[in-house]
């Protein structure tokens, strides 16, 4: 159940632009989180929200150039710290690159984009009128009784990979 909110100034990209933009991060954020591409259960949970608003300051005054603030919600225990960091690199590369029409970003452009991993804590995320914890997540997406087993260990042992293997 994750979900985007990407806030970009107004006009930085195409409706299509946007459109592309949003499905990639969405792939990426499931790719991450241990889901098999194709999922559609778990696609079918995994939200995105574009903000976009008219003004953006930097220290109080209007950026030259986008930034970008990405919000990412996702259940506690699905990312360990190698996960967050490879996605938040990948966030911030696919970002910029869209904003680049593909072409390579320099590397002070990743000053520009601020990605903030918000974990929510199991019993917390509610939807459809109840609760859902994290072991219900993982079931409507398909993970076997196993796999839930390995992957909500991770809320009360830490130390235990949230993964089996990094992308």
């Amino acid at each position: 159940m994750p979900m985007i909110d990407l806030t970009m100034p107004s006009g930085t990209l195409t409706d299509d632009g946007k459109a592309e933009l949003m499905e990639t991060l969405t792939r990426t954020l499931l790719k991450w989180e241990g889901a098999e591409p194709g999922n559609k259960a778990a696609e079918s949970i995994a939200w995105t929200f574009l903000h976009e608003p008219s003004l953006v300051t930097v220290a109080g005054r209007p950026v030259r150039q986008p930034h970008y603030r990405v919000v990412l919600g996702v259940p506690q225990a699905t990312l360990d710290d190698d996960a967050k960091a490879g996605l938040v690199a990948e966030v911030t590369e696919r970002i910029l690159r869209a904003e680049k029409n593909g072409r390579d970003p320099a590397p002070e452009d990743g000053f520009r984009v601020w990605v903030i991993v918000n974990e929510i804590t199991d019993g917390n995320w509610g939807g459809a009128g109840r609760i859902f914890r994290l072991a219900d997540i993982l079931a409507f997406a398909g993970a076997g009784e196993k796999e839930i087993e390995r992957r909500t260990a991770r809320l009360h042992r830490p130390d235990v990979p949230a993964r089996k293997t990094t992308p």
